[in-house]
């Protein structure tokens, strides 16, 4: 079955035609509360636990704010992601891969061990005498469980536990621009909207110029090299999905990263950049088409409806209404017009928005 927001793409088209239609979202929205009321129990409500047709009281309401406040987030998301990408652009700062931290244990003092071993000795002397040989928990210095957790069998409590990090894990990824909607690896970031992909290689410091790194991108595989004394390979694998090479390119970064731009052939959310790498759940990642990934026809569609809400709001003409007036004003002054003579007058015309094709 699909996800909701699958649902709302697969009938953009139905729906773009509806809203053109009638001209804006306020009478868009009519549109569709009116066909719930007509045409399903919507608006029924339950009187007795024995009805089968309609909702408990507040809960078509509660519907309604839910799936409301759902796409809100979503596009506050959206709104936060841009201006982070366009705050990290202005300050153009590259940051390098992190660096590993090893701790090393200081070296104990002389004699220090074979104290310990005589300790550890005695310990499990005193140990092995107490009830017939079994040992205390308590004296082997294990943790003991507590609390709901301890009911768990232990193949449970780890698959529990693994859940929970994958999902603080993604939330981590969603908040950065080089990971959003993609995850960080080893050695490289990914990031992916409806039609692009975009992965960013490290590289070390003293990788500044082009001629340091060799980028092989075919349509289902990819390789990313570093030249040197020896050549060194970076990246290298097979795609989950196929890209457009002649959309595609890659550029460094010196010092940080080899950027691939990449293009997908077909426009499907991808879960991992390399066949056999770890994936990613698509479901915990942001699955709205974007207003860039929109055509200019879609793009020239919306423009007009939103000026002509615009419009309305002020009761001044829409898009519709301006371009018949054009056409009356050219025969209000005719020869034989009964109006010539007079200011036009555009209140005595009613014009709907299905008499003019845009």
């Amino acid at each position: 079955m699909a996800s909701p927001l699958e649902m709302t793409e697969m009938y953009d088209n139905a729906l773009l035609g509806i809203l053109q239609h009638v001209g804006n979202i306020h009478d868009f929205l009519r549109v569709y509360f009116g066909f719930l009321y007509r045409k399903t129990d919507f608006y029924r409500r339950l009187s007795s636990p024995g009805e089968k047709m309609g909702f408990p009281p507040g809960a078509a309401e509660k519907m309604v704010f839910q799936t409301f406040k759902l796409f809100e987030k979503m596009a506050d998301h959206d709104r936060e992601r841009q201006l982070s990408e366009l705050q990290k652009r202005e300050e153009s700062r590259s940051v390098p891969p992190a660096v590993q931290e090893l701790e090393i244990a200081a070296e104990p003092p002389e004699g220090t061990e074979e104290k310990s071993a005589e300790a550890a000795q005695t310990q499990s002397s005193s140990s092995s005498s107490s009830d017939g040989g079994e040992v205390p928990a308590e004296a082997t210095g294990a943790p003991q469980p507590d609390g709901a957790q301890a009911q768990l069998p232990q193949g449970d409590q780890a698959a529990a536990a693994s859940t929970n990090s994958a999902e603080e894990v993604q939330d981590k990824f969603q908040s950065d621009p080089d990971s959003y909607n993609g995850a960080v690896r080893d050695n490289y970031s990914w990031s992916q909207d409806y039609t692009d992909l975009e992965v960013r290689v490290f590289v070390p410091k003293t990788v500044v110029k082009g001629r340091q790194v060799r980028v092989s991108l075919q349509a289902s595989s990819m390789k990313v090299c570093v030249l040197g004394a020896e050549e060194k390979t970076l990246m290298e694998g097979e795609f989950t999905h196929k890209i457009n090479t002649e959309n595609s390119l890659w550029s460094l970064e010196p010092g940080s990263c080899v950027v691939l731009s990449l293009s997908k052939t077909s426009e499907v959310w991808w879960n991992a950049v390399l066949k056999g790498e770890k994936e990613i759940d698509i479901n915990q990642i942001n699955r709205e088409r974007s207003m860039a990934t929109v055509d200019e026809e879609e793009h020239a569609v919306l423009d007009r409806l939103t000026f002509d809400y615009h419009q309305k709001l002020q009761g001044k003409p829409q898009s519709h209404e301006m371009k018949v007036h054009d056409m009356l004003k050219k025969g209000w002054d005719a020869e034989g017009s009964p109006f010539r003579g007079q200011q036009f007058d555009p209140s005595m015309f009613d014009i709907p928005p299905s008499a003019v094709q845009f």
